[in-house]
């Protein structure tokens, strides 16, 4: 199983805040042979419907030495991730979460808008000292 981000119980703690029942830490993915690990996956509760909403999170830190190599990694992982989620759960939503800084330098500029248009990118924005989410980019 690979190595937790350094946000991932930023994220997760924040998940919570926000009113999420984590269900899954990691979430893990079968396909043929091959086993892959989500970073979280959780349910909440929509009162008003009577129906769950269920994600998972890949939690991205973007701390390398270059945020492009971070962006690629990143990029690439969320659409894999995204594909097999598509097959295997089709009611559960991938969501990249990424700190508010790295939103602003990378996914408020003229490339990451393009991306997220591009790879229908679903980012999850958080607060990595208050421990919320700030944004859902849906």
């Amino acid at each position: 199983m690979p190595a937790k981000d350094i946000y991932h119980d930023t994220v997760k703690n924040a998940l919570i805040k926000d009113g999420w029942t984590i269900t899954h830490d990691p979430l893990r993915l079968r396909w043929g042979n091959d086993l892959l690990y989500v970073d979280i996956g959780a349910e909440q509760l929509l009162t008003a419907k009577k129906e769950d909403r269920k994600i998972a999170v890949e939690v991205k830190s973007f701390v390398s030495y270059s945020n492009m190599a971070d962006l690629e990694n990143a990029l690439g992982q969320y659409i894999l991730y995204r594909n097999i989620i598509e097959e295997l759960e089709p009611d559960r939503t991938l969501y990249l979460a990424v700190h508010e800084e790295v939103f602003v330098t990378i996914f408020e500029e003229s490339l990451g808008q393009m991306l997220i248009r591009k790879n229908h990118l679903k980012l999850l924005v958080f607060d990595r000292t208050e421990e919320v989410i700030v944004k859902w980019n849906l």
